[in-house]
């Protein structure tokens, strides 16, 4: 049981001791020529264009959804019209990026992972490192960076379609106008509810993109190490998701 014990341990140091080191050569690396801007670009449309549809509907369910559930509750206290600026408060500080970003983390996530693993399985990492393509800065920086910019787009986005769908959801359990729907909105917003919301996407998008990279990079033979890398890959991200946004709620509460 002791022995089984420091092997996990072992195990698991030795992953966090990759991570760490795979994570600073990519700093490393960050600022070195060349700079692969159009595989940049192309990876912000593969990465990011692409989930619009998912990000959509599921940014317009949350705001249907919290401002149905809210509508009891605040009726029993006779708070209903507190509904609009609860909803905001809500999905802008909390709600709206961490379930965003989770599901960011399942589709891109295993997407990075199950595309560099299977490159990985088939040597053509290999090949490109021996024709001195550099594929850390080719393949790895390039999603990185795409995902770290493009998921805090997607997450102001769908924050947007969800106050969206609040305001639908409001108008069929009650009437309440456009405008006194977003003054009520607007009113009860501060600098300090959206600038600590805002600059945590930016770490969910780059724990996504590097923990994908990772995954996929570090994948061992086997066609099956491809899913596992995949998979890996999405329970990683959103663990560090959910970790990071515990710490960054702390030092917002501490800076505001």
């Amino acid at each position: 049981m002791i022995e089984k014990f420091k092997n996990d341990l072992q195990t698991w140091l030795l992953n966090v001791w990759e991570f760490s080191d795979f994570t600073s050569g990519f700093f490393k690396k960050l600022f070195v020529p060349p700079y692969n801007i159009p595989e940049t670009i192309r990876q912000f449309f593969q990465i990011g264009w692409k989930s619009f549809p998912l990000v959509s509907v599921t940014g317009t369910i949350i705001g249907l959804t919290l401002a149905l559930q809210l509508k009891p509750v605040l009726s029993t206290f006779g708070a209903e019209s507190l509904i609009p600026s609860t909803l905001a408060i809500s999905i802008i500080r909390e709600i709206g990026p961490v379930i965003i970003a989770l599901i960011c983390a399942g589709k891109m996530g295993s997407g990075i992972g199950a595309e560099l693993g299977s490159m990985k399985v088939t040597e053509q990492i290999a090949a490109m490192e021996v024709s001195a393509t550099y594929p850390l800065k080719y393949l790895v920086s390039t999603r990185v960076i795409a995902t770290t910019l493009m998921v805090p787009l997607l997450i102001i986005y769908a924050d947007a379609l969800a106050l969206l769908g609040g305001f639908i959801a409001v108008n069929v359990i009650g009437d309440m106008s456009l405008q006194l729907y977003y003054l009520s909105i607007f009113s009860s917003l501060s600098f300090a509810d959206v600038l600590p919301a805002t600059v945590k996407t930016f770490f969910f998008g780059f724990i996504i993109g590097i923990v994908g990279c990772y995954k996929g990079y570090n994948c061992s033979r086997g066609t099956e190490s491809v899913g596992v890398a995949a998979n890996s890959a999405v329970v990683l991200a959103s663990l560090l998701i959910i970790v990071t946004d515990l710490i960054m709620v702390q030092i917002s509460t501490l800076l505001f």
